[in-house]
């Protein structure tokens, strides 16, 4: 592709189930073949509206090689963007692309906007949603106008919980049953059925998220934060929330669908190459969860020598043999590592709002205390809010229940002795570090030395 700042370039596309566009595809592994590469780095974004972000993005992620590669002696090292149909609301920061550049940016200090209390949608949001959601438009007008309006009436939260799981696919609630959006999707390690976040306390729900919210934006100074004094005002932020994560539980599925059912099976095809290039998956965010479940599938063969996963988006269990608590379980990506030729290395950050705090309320009220599997769910008021190791985040934390994985900070992970096999977590706070709320640095991940990591890990050239 002409204008990037690497060559050579390809681009996979994918839809929501997985089919890959089959022209980039088929010229990917031609022209690979015919380059003799000995090394391809895979990168899948994470949240992202159009294919232009996702493009850009890859770009500003892949500026860095070339000039940490220098003169690598026999190293021919090609780079492959993965754009999936993914969803970011407008607030969300957008890491790379700086604030004018980004469609939906949010309003600088000086907008009209009232702080700490976002509008209903915003038009960037808005026009994502219908998108992502072909042929519910109209639902997605109507939740857009009650987000606006924030009537003061539980009717009009419960009328919002309603059509919100009538967006993302969600039958009725009754004895757990229910579906997601997309076809194929998979259960994750503490995941059975539907979420309860959807279910009928839709109050509560909203009470739980307002709360995070404003403790993510550092102005809750009440003992129990999750007790507001502004009416149903506070319920609205956490609907607007709500929203959001109900978008969450379909792309963090759909990223499953298309690792497995797309990028699993295109793998296999570079792998079935002469000279068959070494892999190098990287994922941001679902991005993450994408590259991790393309390791799941038929992919027997594939010459993947690293995976670095850039503040994952899914549970820190997952390449747990045993869940600390269901001993009987392990976690869904327990066999990723052995796939490996090389380190499984998971980029963490405490600057992460996104993965920090909103991801284990969400998991928390989306999964509960299962007395047993596939019954319905409960929480008590005791942990909703991180200190729960239960619910975290990969991308938060690092990996945890896993024997002999090493923790290093960024300058160990760079400078020092790197390990050859197995998972890997580097503490990336030092770089990984701005954002502004909800989201924090989720999405800042275009720094030179998280390039350095992805050669290091992969034994790329000099890396």
């Amino acid at each position: 592709m002409t204008g990037m700042s690497v060559r050579p370039y390809w681009e996979l596309r994918f839809d929501a189930h997985g089919d890959v566009n089959t022209r980039p595809r088929d010229r990917l592994l031609e022209q690979a073949a015919q380059q003799g590469l000995t090394d391809l780095v895979v990168f899948a974004h994470g949240w992202n509206n159009t294919r232009t972000m996702a493009t850009r993005l890859n770009d500003r992620f892949f500026a860095p090689f070339p000039g940490l590669l220098g003169e690598a002696g026999r190293t021919r090292l090609g780079y492959v963007g993965v754009v999936w149909p993914a969803m970011r609301f407008a607030d969300e920061s957008l890491g790379g692309i700086p604030r004018e550049e980004a469609p939906g940016a949010p309003p600088g200090p000086d907008a009209d906007t009232p702080p700490g209390q976002p509008p209903g949608l915003d038009p960037d949001t808005h026009r994502a949603l219908d998108a992502v959601f072909p042929g519910r438009q109209q639902i997605v007008a109507r939740l857009a106008e009650l987000l606006a309006e924030r009537p003061e009436r539980l009717a009009a939260l419960d009328e919002f919980a309603v059509l919100l799981r009538g967006l993302v696919g969600v039958r009725g609630m009754s004895g757990g049953a229910g579906a997601a959006a997309d076809p194929g999707a998979e259960a994750d390690e503490d995941e059975d059925g539907v979420p309860a976040m959807f279910g009928e306390d839709v109050t509560e729900v909203c009470e739980r998220f307002a709360a995070a919210l404003a403790e993510a934006r550092g102005k809750t100074g009440a003992e129990d934060p999750a007790v507001f004094d502004s009416g149903l005002g506070g319920l609205w932020d956490g609907a607007h929330e709500l929203l959001r994560q109900g978008t969450y539980y379909v792309m963090k599925r759909r990223a499953g669908t298309v690792g497995r059912e797309g990028l699993g099976p295109v793998l296999g095809a570079l792998a079935a190459l002469r000279p068959a290039p070494r892999l190098h998956l990287v994922g941001h965010g679902f991005g993450g969860r994408l590259v991790s479940f393309a390791l799941t599938g038929p992919v027997e063969g594939a010459a993947v020598a690293s995976v670095t996963l850039l503040q994952g988006a899914f549970s820190h269990h997952a390449f747990a043999e045993r869940l600390p608590h269901a001993a009987d379980r392990g976690g869904a990506l327990r066999d990723v590592p052995r796939r490996v030729g090389g380190p499984v290395v998971c980029c963490h950050s405490r600057h992460d709002t996104a993965l920090g705090l909103l991801y284990p309320v969400a998991s928390r009220m989306s999964w509960g205390e299962r007395v047993s599997w596939g019954e319905r769910v409960s929480w008590d008021d005791g942990s909703l809010l991180p200190g729960d190791v239960r619910w975290g985040a990969i991308g938060y934390d690092g990996v945890q229940a896993v024997a002999d994985c090493p923790r290093l900070e960024l300058a160990e992970a760079l400078d020092g002795p790197f390990p050859a096999r197995g998972c890997v977590s580097v503490d990336v706070s030092e770089v990984v570090r701005h954002g502004v709320p909800p989201a924090g640095a989720h999405g800042d991940i275009c720094h030179e030395e998280l390039a350095r990591l992805v050669l290091r890990a992969g034994r790329i050239g000099a890396g």
